[in-house]
């Protein structure tokens, strides 16, 4: 495996990184990093879309206080992976699926670093959606904690035919690669102030995300491909139709959610048997962004979960 750039000026990471470049089933380049800061397991965090390695670097220092390993991906089309289209700006992938080849790369990756067993999931937004696709398709973890996790889409519901419609048309015209309407080639962080912005209710967090894009541009990316919201929205469907797997879980969400379906996490929630479901008051949608008390009680709800099905 290949050292990969890892940017710890604006991490904010424990020390020993390991960052390398893994290659896919079918080419594509994407990039992984691990933190050895516990033996008690390994918490493999499934960002969510626009994301990268190095927003987790505060996570990894939370879960080696707690005793755990962490690792964390890149997926095709954002962060320093590959991108898909001509155009670096929109966030796009083929097919949802072929993020489960990254998840395959991944966890190759995770097995040759010997990384401590047992494996937890953790999955924040769109890493909720391949997440629970993955725990269909058989990962090997023992619980999993998500983080209002993207089992749909929040739009109007006059939109909702609209978006259907339009995101069907534009990959047979050829112009799936197209921005959505309405969502900008800027990420969300650079373009959005802090007042009134969909993420976070902590200025210190929202602060710690623009430094990070600022000084590393090549991190970032805008809106998503109308060919990425056919292929999410197909997906979100296909999810929904199935049971609610065997597996121990934790979901959390905040009260103030507006870019995820909080109905979907409600549905699902309300059909996983013996799964907890944390609603936060006063919390937006990254939960692991917010004030210290809110993430703080994310992090000690994840390992209290993980502590109890370590075997």
């Amino acid at each position: 495996m290949e050292t990969a750039p890892f940017y710890d000026d604006v991490a904010e990471a424990p020390a020993g990184a390991t960052c390398v470049w893994l290659g896919t089933s079918d080419g594509v380049r994407i990039r992984a990093a691990h933190w050895r800061g516990g033996t008690k397991g390994t918490v493999l965090l499934f960002s969510g879309r626009t994301e990268y390695i190095e927003k987790y670097g505060p996570a990894a220092g939370e879960f080696a206080e707690r005793a755990y390993a962490m690792a964390v991906l890149d997926w095709r089309g954002q962060g320093i992976a590959d991108r898909l289209i001509e155009e670096r700006a929109p966030g796009h992938v083929g097919r949802f699926g072929d993020y489960q080849r990254d998840v395959a790369a991944f966890m190759e990756f995770v097995r040759a670093e010997k990384l401590p067993e047992p494996y937890f999931l953790l999955g924040h937004s769109m890493g909720g959606c391949i997440g629970l696709r993955s725990i269909y398709d058989g990962l090997p973890v023992r619980a999993v904690t998500f983080s209002a996790p993207m089992w749909g889409i929040k739009m109007h519901p006059l939109l909702r035919p609209v978006a259907w419609t339009l995101s069907t048309l534009a990959p047979i015209l050829g112009m799936g690669d197209r921005l959505v309407p309405s969502t900008s080639p800027m990420t969300y962080v650079l373009e959005a102030p802090y007042e009134g912005n969909f993420l976070t209710r902590d200025r210190e967090m929202f602060d710690f995300m623009q430094r990070q894009l600022t000084v590393h541009p090549d991190l970032a990316i805008g809106g998503p491909t109308l060919q990425w919201l056919r292929e999410a929205l197909c997906e979100t469907r296909a999810l929904a139709r199935r049971p609610s797997p065997g597996l121990p879980c934790l979901t959390v969400l905040g009260s103030e959610e507006r870019i995820v379906h909080a109905p979907a996490i409600h549905a699902r929630m309300g059909r996983w048997p013996g799964a907890e479901f944390d609603l936060v008051d006063n919390a937006e949608h990254e939960l692991m962004m917010e004030n210290p008390a809110i993430r703080k009680r994310f992090y000690d709800m994840s390992a209290t979960l993980f502590d109890a099905h370590r075997g």
